[in-house]
């Protein structure tokens, strides 16, 4: 049982936002249209939940969702009652995820890792080497093709790597590695995967979700 009770110092946070149409996913809503667009964040948002899933019946990490726009009812209607659900409150990108930090270390985590939902390839795998890394490196980054980063994870709130970073472009990683640096953080990369952003992102989910739908048929 010792493994189970280490492990419960690890937390997991989901950032995502609640499908509103219109309101997500709204580079994808030439090609998807506004419905389509919503209904891409919804599926992506329930495979990552489902990644997650499968990482805490083999470890049994602590988890939470972070969600904007929708409410908790909402929220509850859609990804159920078994989850821990928090708004991600006011601020830029970096405020929030300082803030999700600041409160998992408050409740004397260990390790926390923050995942987007814009990722398809981040599966249990990707988070069980992100995890042990942790107890190695005190910070653990999943670089995006597009500059950004889809996984964060840290043994210490460091509040630098969240600010004055350009959110939304293609220097976010780079700068978070620049600050790193400066600051002497032992930093350690996962594989780089790809962003669903645009519409020629679309095949990347496309495959995984073709091969999801095909496991639940056999």
């Amino acid at each position: 049982m010792l493994q189970s009770s280490m492990n419960s110092k690890q937390h997991l946070i989901i950032f995502t936002r609640y499908p509103e149409p219109g309101k997500t996913k709204t580079r994808l809503i030439p090609a998807l249209g506004i419905l389509g667009a919503a209904n891409l964040q919804r599926q992506m948002t329930e495979y990552t939940v489902s990644q997650v899933k499968e990482l805490q019946k083999a470890t049994g990490i602590s988890l939470e969702v972070r969600f904007t726009g929708g409410n908790l009812q909402l929220m509850q209607d859609w990804l159920g009652l078994g989850l821990v659900y928090q708004s991600q409150g006011e601020g830029d990108l970096g405020l929030r995820m300082a803030r999700s930090l600041f409160d998992s270390f408050q409740s004397s985590m260990e390790q926390v890792i923050i995942i987007g939902t814009d990722c398809p390839g981040v599966n249990s795998q990707i988070l069980t080497q992100a995890f042990e890394q942790l107890h190695t490196f005190d910070l653990v980054l999943g670089p995006a093709i597009d500059g950004g980063y889809y996984l964060i994870g840290l043994r210490r709130l460091i509040p630098e790597l969240f600010a004055n970073i350009d959110w939304g472009t293609s220097q976010v990683l780079q700068q978070t590695v620049d600050i790193a640096e400066e600051l002497n953080i032992s930093l350690i990369y996962l594989p780089a995967l790809a962003d669903v952003d645009l519409p020629e992102d679309l095949p990347i989910w496309e495959q995984v979700f073709n091969r999801e739908v095909g496991l639940s048929d056999n």
